[in-house]
């Protein structure tokens, strides 16, 4: 099963500093079907403005990842952490027993990401947070939580993972997903074909049920791909 949802078919939500696409059910926007995707519960597509951002707010018992795509998120919470993620990279932070965080675009142009929400495997976990650079070429594994994880990716408290980066024309990245496997991807950047199926830039595709994933570019392309259980 490979579905493909364009960019114009996810939810909408826009005030004068967030303009949002939810890829699933989320705040105000409710689509029965789309309640998420085995493990994984929220996929949001979100431009900040400059000088704006999320006011400190709780989160409970869920693993949420930030993958930015255009300029840097600064984040602080109630652990005392704090810091800045830029464009290519992610920041993990497990909500656990309980953690207040903010987000703002200190920048001085609109910051793009996917915030990314993942059901933990284990209830009441420490919270915690952390961000990490990453390589800028080829397909690479940024958050882990599977029993083979081999430390190079910042942790998760799921049976899940997150992968990322770019293709050139013409190349491809190859998944293999196991039994019980779910993927959803995004090209958040240029266009791909996956098992021969056309993506246009910015569409989520839930993949289900496939031995094997050819993901390739047919054009200059960025994506982000969550494996998760189903």
């Amino acid at each position: 099963m490979i579905d493909v949802r364009p960019f114009e078919a996810l939810g909408a939500f826009r005030n004068e500093w967030l303009d949002t696409r939810y890829h699933f059910s989320f705040a105000d926007y409710y689509d029965r079907a789309r309640m998420g995707f085995g493990a994984l519960r929220v996929w949001n597509d979100d431009a900040i403005a400059p000088g704006t951002g999320f006011d400190p707010h709780p989160h409970r018992e869920m693993e949420i990842i930030t993958y930015v795509r255009e300029g840097a998120i600064t984040h602080r919470d109630s652990l005392g952490n704090q810091g800045r993620t830029e464009a290519g990279d992610i920041q993990v932070m497990h909500a656990g027993t309980g953690i207040v965080h903010a987000e703002y675009n200190l920048e001085k142009t609109p910051t793009r990401l996917f915030q990314i929400w993942i059901i933990p495997d284990r209830a009441r976990v420490a919270p915690g947070w952390a961000t990490r650079r990453f390589p800028r070429t080829g397909i690479a594994v940024l958050a882990d939580g599977r029993e083979q994880r081999d430390g190079s990716a910042l942790p998760l408290h799921a049976d899940a993972s997150l992968a990322a980066g770019t293709l050139g024309i013409g190349e491809s990245h190859v998944v293999t997903p196991g039994e019980g496997r779910a993927i959803y991807l995004v090209p958040s950047r240029g266009t791909l074909s996956v098992n021969g199926v056309a993506v246009p830039e910015r569409a989520g595709v839930a993949i289900a049920a496939e031995e094997r994933v050819e993901i390739k570019a047919t054009s200059p392309a960025e994506l982000v791909l969550v494996d998760v259980r189903e």
